[in-house]
């Protein structure tokens, strides 16, 4: 088994790598995301939707064009000011052997932990206590915890309001490269603004309203992708 309760003992030399990109463990095309951070997933990605086997909706930040990409991550880190928290928690994860006492685990086969002998950021710092990089990944645990526990109250209520749209996005990169996202569904301000006062205020009431609005202003964000996708190959 990789997997192990994390301890400052066991896990004193583990350092996570500092180069960012799917030879460290990274996502490729988009990563879930939740109703806590959209204020600042929106600063930085589109926010999407998709729906899972139970037909949840799940939103997504999109991190690249196609599937294969990711435009935020290379050797020189992660290029962004927010990195959502399933990507920020790295190697870590809650364990969960006890439901009232989740412990948290790390993987050390993880693609992020760095090879003895490589540069990285440790978990813990040389006389005790935790390193910037584990209260980073330990603060993305909460929230996941936090998100998850209202996932399916949110797709609830923006399905019952009918807030999120399917929405084929067509992108053109140059004259002859146009990029074709399908299956994807998003809230559109226009949505946002013919709800009624009801509809309104029952989603401020569950927390909410703000995070839809900020899926909605996200959509700007498909833009500054092609901006960022011009000169990288497909």
């Amino acid at each position: 088994m990789t997997i192990a309760p994390l301890d400052s003992v066991s896990h004193a030399d583990v350092r996570l790598k500092a180069a960012r990109g799917a030879q460290s463990g990274d996502p490729l095309g988009q990563i879930g995301v939740y109703a806590e951070e959209f204020v600042l997933v929106q600063r930085e990605y589109p926010i999407l939707f998709t729906r899972d086997e139970d037909d949840l909706l799940q939103p997504v930040a999109i991190l690249g064009l196609t599937a294969q990409e990711n435009l935020f991550a290379s050797d020189r880190g992660w290029q962004a000011r927010y990195i959502p928290a399933l990507v920020r928690r790295g190697p870590l994860m809650i364990g969960r052997a006890r439901p009232e006492d989740p412990a948290v685990h790390i993987d050390m086969a993880h693609a992020r932990i760095a090879a003895d002998g490589q540069d990285g950021y440790p978990l813990f710092l040389e006389h005790g206590g935790h390193a910037p990089a584990l209260v980073d990944a330990l603060d993305a645990l909460q929230l996941i915890h936090r998100g998850e526990g209202v996932c399916a109250a949110m797709s609830e209520i923006f399905q019952r309001h009918e807030l999120v749209k399917l929405l084929p996005i067509s992108i053109n990169i140059d004259d002859t490269t146009t990029i074709q996202f399908e299956n994807f569904s998003a809230i559109l301000p226009e949505t946002l603004a013919d709800l009624s006062a009801e509809a309104l205020g029952e989603l401020s009431s569950a927390g909410l309203l703000v995070p839809a609005v900020m899926a909605a202003h996200s959509l700007g964000n498909i833009n500054a992708l092609a901006d960022r996708r011009q000169g990288r190959p497909l």
